[in-house]
């Protein structure tokens, strides 16, 4: 079995594979996430290789008692991948960004993919059909710019997201919503077809905690798949195993 160990700035993801099906996924906030937690992990399921990407601090023993392990990837940019990482600066790539990336090549080989990660920041990602990562964009998600706007002005308040029901606010509270929300979804759209007028026929894949939302409201067809990433990471310990 493969365990699969994701590990972000508040949470810590954990996908189990065998070989190439995904199993199951569990999620731990990164402060619970100690060696106790995973030694029985350990104990309970009969792990054969391991790989673990961090963009988030990780405990000490946790990643000690990992790189004991003969079978184990600490995903870094040198680490060999299944397709051609073209950015310009690999080692400032958030790994995240690279493992949707081989994820789509994956579930969708010989085609241009953009994959869609919503989380607090959201990252465009473009890989073309010949399985080559040539970048993308980083913009502010639905919460930063809510937060924002109460944080970098005198008298705006800070609000939540909500359900947008029209084009107008009709009042501040409504308003700051359209904005923000709605401002994500036209900018999506607006990306998604620019990437389809300069590269043609163009497969789009969304992930990440808002992923759901921004499915319902996009005009382009999209695909929502909540595991991208953790199948992308399967996909690079696979692709490191064979080459053994």
């Amino acid at each position: 079995m493969n365990l699969i160990i994701d590990i972000g700035n508040t949470r810590v993801k954990l996908g189990f594979f065998d070989g190439s099906h995904f199993l199951k996924k569990e999620i731990f906030l990164k402060k619970d996430f100690t060696l106790d937690v995973l030694l029985e992990i350990e104990r309970k399921h009969t792990i054969t290789h391991r790989i673990l990407t961090n963009s988030g601090e990780l405990q000490g023993n946790v990643l000690e008692f990992l790189s004991e392990k003969k079978n184990f990837i600490l995903l870094s940019a040198e680490t060999p991948l299944p397709i051609a990482n073209k950015y310009a600066t690999p080692k400032t790539l958030g790994k995240d960004r690279l493992a949707g990336a081989v994820a789509a090549t994956v579930l969708f080989p010989n085609e241009n993919c953009l994959t869609i990660d919503c989380g607090t920041c959201i990252t465009y990602n473009f890989i073309n059909k010949s399985g080559e990562f040539l970048g993308g964009n980083i913009s502010l998600g639905i919460k930063m710019r809510l937060e924002a706007m109460h944080h970098f002005t005198a008298k705006l308040p800070l609000v939540e997201q909500g359900e947008i029901e029209n084009l107008l606010g009709d009042d501040t509270k409504s308003a700051l919503q359209t904005g923000a929300q709605l401002g994500v979804i036209h900018e999506m759209d607006g990306f998604i077809e620019a990437y389809i007028q300069r590269f043609g026929n163009v497969r789009t894949l969304l992930t990440g905690g808002d992923a759901d939302y921004f499915a319902i409201h996009l005009k382009n067809k999209i695909f929502a798949l909540e595991n991208l990433v953790l199948i992308g990471l399967n996909a690079i310990l696979i692709f490191n195993r064979n080459a053994k």
